[in-house]
């Protein structure tokens, strides 16, 4: 199939604004809610640590949140609702640079005016949420938008819009065994992560997140491009790919990818190791998915596949995070039959209109391409994470990969999706250093099943190179009491 551009909608009728909302008088109201909020944010400039009093009153929160979940959350936090850009605001009155945003959602940060009104537009709706049997227009200008960017480089043409990465992973699954007549085996990578729904937990390549779930998907898995052994990497995923199709004929419903491994570790691989596998499952007859939940618009293209040039390999897509809704997206040929997609609401009127206006700006910003703003910031946080490496050779040994080798590099990943790995890979001891950095005023996480890595996911939408100053100095000052 021959790609081509599709236009998105322009106009406010056909972005879905509500009416009420267009209005002069309301306009003039959201204006002055915007100044307010921008006069307020001139006061967060940087980390700052609690007020006393209001950690005292936060912490009882804390427990109770432990008692009503059952567990303790990985941090005690309670956010106050405020923030800038980067920089986020907590209940106990601390300031933090936010370089997790919820595992990847908050693109653009805290209290981006931008996103604010286009959220108090959307609270002037009919709905609070919006589904697949009624919905507004804001739905077509989301889907319309995610089909015209992706159609550039692929067959993609059709999109269902869900609430929920997993949601998505789970239609597309369904897509896949449709089109294959009910295939029961998946082909997936080592160490790749799916969500937490009782299918896509047994996919996902995590021991902890299948623990006493009853097993009923059959997956094989392939080894993931290993930088240390080339060519001879791809020749060898493409002769287990060979051997795992010959030993189950017709068997598999799909070949899912992640363009960019997220929890697995920040993994990349060149185009040729993708299209190579890609290229094998074609000929198989085997329908490729690219699983982009956490890619998604972070890398120098919105859809790491064109970024890859896989494009014309690639049958299905999952979205999600950034774009605050989350989408599968097929070509013609993938379409299903009417009945096996669906759902009682797909999100809130909310998340598509933030989401589409964190989309429009993503796509209009300058943010892609070998010098956009993602490729910069990402050079940025490279250039920071050398020079902590060098300087503090102590909290940064050789980490060693699963075989034992000595891994390359202590820091990687591509775009928005940022990796660092001090204390030779050891968990504990990175737990350890992710706590000390979120009292010193800097949020993270962890990738990785060992070694294991820091995880940042920049908020990439407001984040400037110039801020990773900051947030390398706190690094650093945390390391050296970790250590």
């Amino acid at each position: 199939m021959t790609p081509q551009t599709l236009e998105a909608p322009t106009s406010s009728t056909q972005r879905g604004l509500p009416l009420l909302a267009r209005h002069p008088a309301v306009q003039a109201a959201i204006d002055s809610i915007i100044a307010e909020l921008e006069r307020a944010q001139a006061g967060i400039t940087g980390a700052r640590p609690a007020d006393p009093v209001r950690a005292a009153e936060v912490a009882a929160w804390v427990e109770r949140n432990r008692a009503v979940r059952g567990n303790a959350t990985f941090y005690p936090y309670v956010g106050d609702g405020f923030g800038h850009g980067p920089l986020v605001q907590l209940a106990d009155g601390s300031v933090k640079w936010d370089m997790i945003n919820g595992i990847g959602v908050h693109m653009f940060g805290h209290s981006d005016p931008r996103m604010v009104r286009a959220a108090l537009e959307a609270g002037l709706s009919d709905l609070c949420q919006e589904g697949n049997l009624q919905f507004n227009a804001d739905v077509l200008a989301v889907a319309e938008l995610l089909v015209a960017e992706a159609a550039r480089t692929s067959g993609i043409r059709h999109c269902f819009i869900t609430n929920s990465g997993c949601m998505a992973n789970e239609s597309a699954l369904k897509v896949c065994q449709q089109k294959t007549g009910g295939a029961p085996r998946i082909i997936a990578f080592a160490d790749c992560f799916m969500g937490r729904s009782t299918t896509m937990s047994q996919i996902g390549d995590g021991p902890a997140y299948r623990q006493g779930v009853a097993l009923n998907i059959l997956v094989d898995y392939m080894p993931f491009y290993d930088p240390a052994l080339g060519q001879r990497s791809i020749d060898m995923a493409a002769w287990h790919l060979k051997q795992t199709i010959a030993r189950y004929p017709k068997q598999h419903s799909c070949f899912v990818v992640e363009p960019v491994q997220g929890e697995g570790g920040f993994n990349t691989a060149p185009p040729e190791f993708f299209r190579t596998l890609m290229g094998i499952c074609r000929d198989a007859g085997i329908p490729v998915w690219a699983d982009e939940v956490q890619s998604f618009g972070r890398t120098e293209r919105m859809f790491h596949f064109e970024a890859l040039g896989v494009g014309d390999l690639v049958d299905v897509v999952t979205v999600g995070k950034m774009s605050q809704v989350c989408a599968c997206l097929m070509t013609p040929e993938m379409n299903p039959k009417p009945g096996l997609l669906s759902g009682t609401f797909s999100s809130s009127v909310s998340a598509y209109h933030v989401g589409l206006r964190a989309l429009e700006i993503m796509r209009d910003g300058g943010y892609y391409g070998p010098s956009g703003r993602n490729a910069t910031l990402h050079a940025a946080f490279r250039e920071h994470a050398e020079r902590l490496v060098k300087a503090n050779p102590a909290c940064f040994p050789q980490v060693l990969d699963s075989h034992g080798r000595a891994q390359p590099s202590l820091y990687g990943g591509t775009g928005g999706m940022m990796r660092l790995t001090p204390f030779g890979g050891d968990k504990d001891r990175i737990v350890k250093l992710l706590h000390a950095m979120y009292a010193e005023g800097v949020m993270a996480f962890y990738c990785g099943h060992g070694p294991f890595h820091l995880r940042f996911l920049a908020p990439v939408g407001v984040m400037e190179p110039q801020h990773m100053g900051p947030v390398f100095e706190i690094i650093e000052r945390s390391l050296r009491k970790v250590a």
